[in-house]
């Protein structure tokens, strides 16, 4: 069922419909059972019969988590059937439902599966450079056996770190339906001009600004409160709990790439209103339109729907209206003290979502 698709081709492997293996790549075996932690052992059938559920659903498990079939090769191992024997017995106590197991399954799988595809790809490659008397394939083994355990316990504190602060934000929701449902201010970054950025940089170039695009955003938005859903290449997508949050992450991305001579122009678009999360992605009409109001936004610019513009003026960040500040300025009385300014653009017709006001966010100066 899984991690052979990957070791078959590493290790050159071809196995047979009797579950039988001809000999591959020694080392790439080695550093499969170190990694996994146990040897190859079992078929698909004889797993899914060790962990008492049926092939079907181990099957279903073993796909969602990102795995090809393999057939009745014997390349599973008593951490696979463990992992089968736990999903099905959180099914059988009734904490999940199937489907919700299988969801389990496959968030997981695709989560990890780009970390351990970067991992490979970008950090073991830099620190297996060729050493005297040693190739970049025997350097591998050692350090895969000093780093497995520290890369481990890594992974595990960041993701209860991750899991205590999305608890946390879901149990103040305000109601059991804004708990599933939740009315949250989300945010896309576009970099402007990359399609001809493609066609006139290197692919090293190229991939450079696109790293230090995505690594500033994503210090900027984990910086100011906000959490980073997904990166696009020349686009980011980012959501916050409430609309002053966005908006000042939103003006610090302009601000900080506008000082960065080897960036592109950005333009960012912000709504504020019911998404709908699943499996760490949002969606909803108030995502669309954020991304609507982003590419209809100015070059180095902030474009806000009248959603957020009004949780800004009911949170006090911004003035309900820029003539009663200047009439009270020059009336001499108090007014509260802003952080933002919003200009009313022309009202205008976005596809698929009729006609919205957009508005221009600023810093407010004073």
């Amino acid at each position: 069922m899984g991690e052979e698709s990957a070791a078959r081709e590493a290790a050159g492997q071809d196995f047979g419909d009797d579950g039988g293996e001809e000999a591959g790549d020694p080392l790439a075996l080695r550093l499969e059972s170190l990694i996994l932690g146990a040897e190859r052992r079992y078929t698909p059938f004889q797993a899914a019969r060790a962990a008492g559920v049926s092939m079907d659903l181990a099957a279903r498990f073993w796909r969602a988590m990102g795995f090809a079939d393999i057939g009745q090769a014997r390349a599973l191992t008593e951490a696979d059937v463990l992992a089968l024997r736990r999903l099905a017995g959180l099914v059988e106590a009734g904490l999940l439902s199937e489907p919700m197991a299988v969801q389990v399954a496959r968030s997981t799988g695709q989560t990890t599966a780009r970390l351990a595809d970067w991992q490979i790809d970008s950090f073991l490659e830099g620190l297996t450079e060729p050493q005297e008397g040693m190739s970049r394939t025997e350097i591998t083994y050692p350090l895969v056996e000093l780093l497995l355990p520290e890369l481990e316990e890594f992974l595990i504190y960041v993701w209860r770190r991750q899991l205590a602060a999305a608890t946390g934000r879901v149990v103040q929701a305000a109601d059991d339906v804004e708990m599933v449902d939740r009315r949250l201010a989300v945010g896309f970054a576009d970099l402007v001009g990359f399609t001809r950025l493609t066609r006139r940089l290197e692919e090293e170039e190229l991939g450079e600004l696109v790293e230090a695009f995505e690594t500033t955003a994503a210090d900027l938005v984990a910086a100011h409160g906000g959490r980073l859903i997904k990166t696009l290449g020349d686009e980011v997508l980012f959501a916050a709990d409430d609309a002053g949050t966005a908006a000042e992450i939103g003006l610090r991305l302009i601000e900080t790439l506008t000082h960065d001579e080897t960036m592109p122009e950005l333009r960012v678009g912000i709504a504020f209103g019911t998404v709908t999360t699943r499996m760490g992605d949002v969606f909803g009409t108030t995502v669309n339109l954020a991304s609507r109001l982003t590419s209809i936004a100015p070059k180095d610019a902030v474009l806000v729907d009248g959603a957020l513009a009004e949780e800004l003026a009911r949170s006090g960040d911004a003035p309900k209206s820029e003539a009663e500040v200047t009439a009270a300025e020059q009336a001499g009385e108090e007014h509260g003290t802003y952080r933002f300014a919003l200009q009313p653009m022309w009202q205008r017709p976005v596809r698929g979502l009729g006609v919205v006001e957009p508005w221009l966010l600023t810093r407010r100066n004073g």
